[in-house]
């Protein structure tokens, strides 16, 4: 989600706005894999929703994206959903994380995504909730 990482990752896949997957609810898991812990990943809530950031991406930039969250592993999937955003709903590619959901994101890497979200525009509050979700003190 963050602009920075973005256009460094993904240099030829402008943002295109932002917007609201209702349904959804951000979540952590797949600890085994992650390198500081559990990763951000959602899954579908009908009582939930998450802010998301769109992209225009490239095919260069997709395949090089796939690689690094990667699918190409099998650590992610992607699928096909529909997000709200203020000029409608749009269809999008969301990557899921296909692992066991449960454990608490280092402190660090929580900081990140809200982080991330504070610098892609999402509400104030939105970001609060991030800061004030539980985490797991730094590994020895």
């Amino acid at each position: 989600m963050d602009p920075a990482l973005m256009a460094e990752r993904c240099p030829h896949s402008p943002q295109q706005g932002t917007g609201w997957l209702e349904g959804w609810r951000l979540t952590f898991g797949g600890e085994d894999i992650g390198w500081e812990g559990p990763l951000a990943t959602v899954v579908e809530d009908v009582a939930e929703r998450v802010f998301v950031v769109l992209y225009e991406i490239s095919p260069l930039d997709e395949r090089a994206l796939d690689r690094w969250d990667g699918v190409t592993l099998g650590y992610f999937r992607k699928t096909r959903v529909r997000v709200e955003t203020l000029d409608g709903d749009v269809a999008a590619w969301l990557y899921v994380l296909n692992a066991y959901e449960g454990g608490l994101p280092s402190e660090r890497y929580l900081a990140m995504v809200a982080d991330a979200a504070e610098k892609a525009g999402a509400p104030d509050d939105y970001v609060a909730c991030l800061r004030n979700r539980p985490s797991a003190s730094p590994r020895s």
